[in-house]
C-alpha cells in the first residue's frame, strides 16, 4: 500500500495555496480533495504517520483491529496519486500560527528544529483529546484517560494493565472496552454514567444512523462473548490505592448525576480508565481570531459556515474543532473545507452534485452528533463526588477547595481569575486537562451557568505546544508575496 510522501520541501521556501493543520480524517479528507483540485498542499502533524487518534496504528499495520479502515487506505492512495502537490509533513508539532501580509506563517517543531511553512489559506483540522473530571485518587498512576489506554494499544500494541474498569460517558466506552478484552485483558465493566436509552428520543436520527447502529452493536457483541458487564447510570467515582491502583470505587448515579446512597461497591483492578466525551482542540483558532461558541456537548468550538469557513478571511475549520461528531463526520466536513478552500486559492470550481451531497451528509451525521450530545450529558452531580483536597488542576496541584477559596474568599468570579488567584491551568498541560472542571466549579461556585468566556478563559493559549524559549524568540515573522483574497 502507497504511503503519504515524506520528503517535504523546505517549508520556508514554498508558498503553499493551502497548510492543513492536522492529518487525522478531517485532515486527510481536506489534504486529499484540495490536492486532487489543484491546489498546493503542507499537510503537517505531529504524529509519526498519518491517520490522527482514530487510526493511530504502528508500522506495517495490517488493519485488521482500526475500525474504517479501509477508508483509511482509499485517503492514503489519494494523497499518494496527488503527492507532486501534497507535502506530507510528519513530526511537526505546531506551536504558533499567525496572520501575516498575504495569507499565514504556520510555525511547527521538527526534531527540534523550528520550521514555518507559508500558505495563502489554513484549513485547522486538530481533532480533540478526552474531556477529564476529577474525582477522588484520580491522579494515582494506574488512572488513564479511555483514549490513553486505547492510544497505547492501537499505537504500540501494549495492553495499559491486567484487570482494567472502564467508566465515563458516551459511545466511545465501548470501542475501548472491547478493544481491551480482544487483546487479553480483563476487562472487569463498562460503567457508563449516563442513560443510552435517551437516544429513542430521537427515532429518525438514530436510525439513519445505520452504520454507527451497527458498529455499536458490534462492540457490545464483542462484550457479551467476553462477558463483560455494561452498567448504565454507574461510574467509577474513587480511585483507591497508596502509590499505584488497588482497585476503584463505583456507584449508581441519579439523573443528576449524584450518588445514589448505598450503592458504593469496590473493584479490585490494577487500571482505571475514564473518559466523559472530549475536550475540541482550539487553540489554533482562537490565535487566529476565529468566532467560537459553546456547543451542546459543552465544548468551545469554532463557528463555521456551509464552506467550512470560519469568521477569519482564509481559515477553515474541519472535524472536531469545529464540533465533536465522528470520524465520518469530520471526513465531510474536511472535504467540504478542502474544495471551498482549493476553489478559493486556484480557482477550481467543485461539483456542484459533489457538494450538494457532501452537504446532506453533513447535516444528517452533524443531526446524529447532536442526538448523541442529548443523550449523553456530564451532569452537574459529579462536583459532590469531590472532597476539599482532591486535585482539579494535577499539574500545579490545586484541589478544589482552592478553587472554592478563590472563587467564595478572594472574589474570583471567572476561571481567568481563579487561574490568577489558585494557578489551576498555569502547569505544563496549560489547562487542557483541567480547564473543563474549573470553569465548571467556578460557575457553580458563582452562582452560574458555564459560559463561552469562561470556557474561552482556559482554552486560549498564544503557545500551543511546549516550546523552546530560544524558538519564540528566534522564530522569523515570515514574508509572502500579496494576492488578493477576495473568495478565501
Amino acid at each position: 500500500m502507497p504511503t503519504l510522501p515524506v520528503e517535504p520541501a523546505e517549508p520556508g521556501s514554498v508558498l503553499h495555496d493551502i497548510a492543513v493543520l492536522g492529518a487525522g480524517p478531517a485532515g486527510l479528507s481536506a489534504a486529499t480533495a484540495a490536492a486532487a483540485h489543484g491546489a498546493r498542499v503542507a499537510l503537517l502533524d505531529a504524529g509519526p504517520r498519518p491517520g490522527g487518534q482514530y487510526w493511530r496504528h504502528r508500522p506495517a499495520d495490517d488493519g485488521a483491529a482500526h475500525h474504517d479502515w479501509p477508508l483509511f487506505q482509499r485517503l492514503r492512495t489519494a494523497a499518494h496519486t496527488h503527492r507532486a502537490r501534497l507535502d506530507h509533513l510528519p513530526g511537526h508539532a505546531i506551536w504558533h500560527i499567525e496572520r501575516i501580509p498575504g495569507g499565514f506563517v504556520t510555525h511547527a517543531l521538527n526534531d527540534g528544529a523550528s520550521r514555518e511553512v507559508l500558505s495563502r489559506t489554513v484549513i485547522v483540522a486538530t481533532g480533540a483529546y478526552d474531556r477529564q473530571l476529577p474525582f477522588p485518587g484520580w491522579t494515582l498512576p494506574g488512572v488513564y484517560t479511555a483514549g490513553g489506554v486505547q492510544a497505547l494499544l492501537k499505537g504500540h500494541g501494549v495492553v495499559a494493565g491486567r484487570r482494567i474498569v472502564v467508566a465515563g460517558t458516551g459511545p466511545f466506552l465501548l470501542p475501548v472496552a472491547a478493544g481491551l478484552a480482544e487483546a487479553g485483558a480483563t476487562v472487569l465493566g463498562v460503567f457508563e454514567a449516563g442513560r443510552p436509552t435517551a437516544l429513542a428520543r430521537h427515532p429518525l436520527t438514530t436510525l439513519r444512523a445505520t452504520a454507527k447502529l451497527a458498529e455499536g452493536a458490534h462492540y457490545l457483541r464483542t462484550l457479551r462473548r467476553h462477558r463483560i458487564p455494561y452498567r448504565t447510570r454507574t461510574t467509577v467515582v474513587r480511585a483507591q490505592g497508596e502509590d499505584t491502583v488497588t482497585g476503584a470505587v463505583v456507584a449508581r448515579l441519579d439523573d443528576r448525576w449524584r450518588i445514589e446512597p448505598g450503592t458504593r461497591r469496590a473493584l479490585e483492578c490494577d487500571t482505571v480508565a475514564v473518559g466523559y466525551g472530549f475536550t475540541p482542540q482550539t487553540e489554533l483558532p482562537l490565535q487566529l481570531g476565529c468566532a467560537m461558541h459553546r456547543d451542546a456537548d459543552g465544548s468551545l468550538t469554532a463557528r463555521v459556515d456551509t464552506r467550512q469557513r470560519s469568521t477569519v478571511p482564509g481559515v477553515y475549520v474541519a472535524g472536531e474543532a469545529c464540533g465533536v461528531g465522528g470520524a465520518q463526520l469530520a471526513c465531510t466536513e474536511g472535504e467540504l473545507a478542502g474544495l471551498h478552500a482549493a476553489y478559493a486559492t486556484t480557482g477550481a470550481r467543485p461539483d456542484p452534485r459533489r457538494v450538494a451531497r457532501l452537504l446532506r451528509l453533513r447535516a444528517a451525521r452533524r443531526g446524529f452528533a447532536a442526538a448523541l450530545h442529548e443523550a449523553y450529558p456530564v451532569g452537574p452531580g459529579w462536583r459532590e463526588w469531590l472532597t476539599e483536597d482532591t486535585a482539579v488542576c494535577r499539574c500545579e496541584e490545586v484541589s478544589a477547595d482552592a478553587i472554592r477559596h478563590a472563587v467564595k474568599d478572594l472574589g474570583a468570579t471567572d476561571p481567568r481569575a481563579v487561574k490568577m488567584c489558585a494557578r489551576p491551568g498555569m502547569g505544563l498541560c496549560q489547562g487542557r486537562v483541567c480547564g473543563y472542571a474549573t470553569a465548571a466549579l467556578t460557575a457553580a461556585h458563582a452562582g452560574r451557568d458555564v459560559t463561552e468566556e469562561d470556557l474561552r478563559g482556559l482554552a486560549a493559549r498564544p503557545i500551543a505546544q511546549p516550546v523552546p524559549l530560544g524558538h519564540v524568540r528566534n522564530s522569523p515573522r515570515g514574508t509572502m508575496p500579496h494576492h488578493d483574497e477576495e473568495g478565501a
